[in-house]
Formats: C-alpha cells, sequence, structure tokens
C-alpha cells in the first residue's frame, strides 16, 4: 500500500469490542449511502480483527479543529472559516439524519482537518504569532456512539459541554441534540473559548438560563430531575458558584464581536440552534442549509 492511513486500535475489552462494531456498522451504512464520501464523513478502508483487538483504518486526516485551535493558543478562527466549517457540519449531519442517524457526539475534537497546513502571521497586537489553517475543508469523525432512530437510546449521551437540555433532564432526545451541539460548536470556533464550560448539571442549566433565558416551564415540569422547585430552576445566585456564573456568562447576543450583518446572522443560527424545546430547534432540513449558504455565502 502506497498511501499512509490512520488505524484505530480498540481495547481487547467486551464492552469496547461491542461498541466497536456498533461503529463500523454505522460506517458501514454511510458508505453503501455515499461511497464517494460527497457527505463529509470520514471514510473507513477497512477493520479486522487482531487478536481480539478490533483495528478501523481510515483515510489519513490532519489536526482536529479544537487541536488547532489549541496549538494556536485558543486564537478564535476568522469568522469566514467558521462559516465555512459550520456549513460543512451541518452539511454532513443533515446527511446522517436523512438516514435516520444521530451522531451524539458532536464536538471540535470529532472534527478534522483535511489537511491541517498553515500560514503564520505576527500578531502585534497579541506580541505572538497567530497561525491560519489554508485549507478550512474538513472531515466528521467518531461514529462509536452514533445511534440509528429504531435503536435503543441510551439516557445519557454527548460530551458534557455540547449535552443539550433535554439529555440532562433525562427527557428523551432524538436527532435535534445533534443540532444543539453544532450551535455550541459554532459558538465556540468564533470565540476561542466553550459555551458551557462547566461538569455539574445544576451549574449547567444556570450557566444556559444565564445566557438564553428560563427554561421552559413544560421541559421544568416534565423532567424527573431534582433540578426545579416548581418549574423554576432551584440554583443559589449568591452562592461561590452562582457568583462565577454571573460573572463568567452573560446573555447570547453580547458575545458577539462585531455587530456587522454578518456577525448578527451567524448569531441568528446559533440562537436557533440553541432553541431550548427540541419541537422548536431548527431541524437540518433545506431551509437551514438554504439558511446558512445564503448567510454564509460559502462554496
Amino acid at each position: 500500500m502506497d498511501h499512509c492511513m490512520a488505524l484505530k486500535i480498540i481495547k481487547n475489552v467486551e464492552k469496547y469490542r461491542e461498541a466497536a462494531k456498533l461503529e463500523i456498522n454505522a460506517l458501514e451504512k454511510i458508505a453503501e449511502k455515499d461511497p464517494n464520501c460527497e457527505h463529509l464523513c470520514v471514510r473507513m478502508l477497512d477493520w479486522f480483527n487482531y487478536h481480539g483487538h478490533m483495528c478501523i483504518a481510515f483515510e489519513m486526516l490532519g489536526l482536529s479543529v479544537f487541536d488547532f485551535l489549541r496549538e494556536n493558543n485558543y486564537e478564535p478562527y476568522p469568522l469566514d472559516h467558521v462559516r465555512h466549517m459550520s456549513y460543512q457540519l451541518i452539511y454532513s449531519v443533515k446527511f446522517l439524519h436523512d438516514n435516520k442517524l444521530t451522531h451524539t457526539d458532536l464536538k471540535p475534537e470529532n472534527i478534522l482537518f483535511v489537511d491541517s497546513e498553515f500560514n503564520t502571521t505576527f500578531n502585534h497586537k497579541k506580541s505572538r504569532d497567530v497561525h491560519y489553517v489554508k485549507c478550512t475543508d474538513v472531515r466528521l469523525i467518531d461514529f462509536g456512539s452514533a445511534t440509528f432512530d429504531h435503536e435503543h437510546h441510551s439516557t445519557i449521551v454527548s460530551t458534557r459541554h455540547y449535552r443539550a437540555p433535554e439529555v440532562i433532564l433525562e427527557l428523551g432526545w432524538s436527532q435535534p441534540c445533534d443540532v444543539w451541539s453544532i450551535g455550541c460548536i459554532m459558538f465556540e470556533l468564533y470565540l476561542g473559548i466553550t459555551l458551557f464550560q462547566t461538569h455539574d448539571n445544576r451549574e449547567h442549566l444556570a450557566m444556559m438560563e444565564r445566557i438564553l433565558g428560563a427554561i421552559p416551564y413544560r421541559m421544568a415540569k416534565k423532567t424527573k430531575t431534582k433540578y426545579f422547585y416548581h418549574g423554576k430552576l432551584n440554583w443559589d445566585e449568591k452562592s461561590s458558584a452562582g457568583r462565577y456564573v454571573r460573572d463568567h456568562c452573560k446573555p447570547l447576543e453580547k458575545y458577539m464581536l462585531s455587530k456587522s450583518s454578518d456577525h448578527v446572522q451567524l448569531f441568528d443560527l446559533i440562537k436557533k440552534m440553541l432553541e431550548y424545546e427540541p419541537s422548536q430547534r431548527l431541524t437540518l432540513g433545506k431551509t437551514s442549509l438554504a439558511h446558512s449558504q445564503h448567510n454564509f455565502t460559502l462554496l
């Protein structure tokens, strides 16, 4: 074989082996529907079992958009980069949803540049070099938690910071949970910081309320979790955690770096993706793709 590939080796442990088989099944279904990888999901080249270790061979890609961000001192991506990456992500996840598949673990670590070569410019204001990726083409990876509509849905899915409110409140989830994650990712690419930087459910919900307004009464009443009292979040704003949320979070629109129409349109799309009610959240149909393409003028 005359080209490089990435090899994912899964531990010889039953639960990991089973998870790997589910990932292979999802990747095979994706390849069947999209043999030319036009929908930007990573290409699986082959898989095999080596002494009980499941091994999956993939096309070789570059850094994740998260690793590039970290190596670039969390310097936010330029707006045109954010727009192009966001459009590709929406396009790719729409394909999954159209084929009755929910990714469930969308995050910057699972979006890889095809090639992460960059140019460097010295930023005088920050007195340091800043990297700009040359090509913003990306691929979606890690289908280990991907779930088909007809399959059992685990109670808790998604990596903490990108987890939708209906998942935290254990109200059941489906494809809208991916849309919430995309909204969080777009924000992070734009600002270089995580929107919900927390590891605690109650604090996570308090951050949501500070940034997006009150959680709907219907969701608060329906949840069996103990985070609400008479439909209101049970949260002490005077505690140290309460002060932390008040000081470190602000209403979504206040994070905009500019009031120009491009920035306003981006935040309009993010806001629609961060709608509390899953049924009211933007769906990744033709309308949202047209909306994002119109806003972003990407292709």
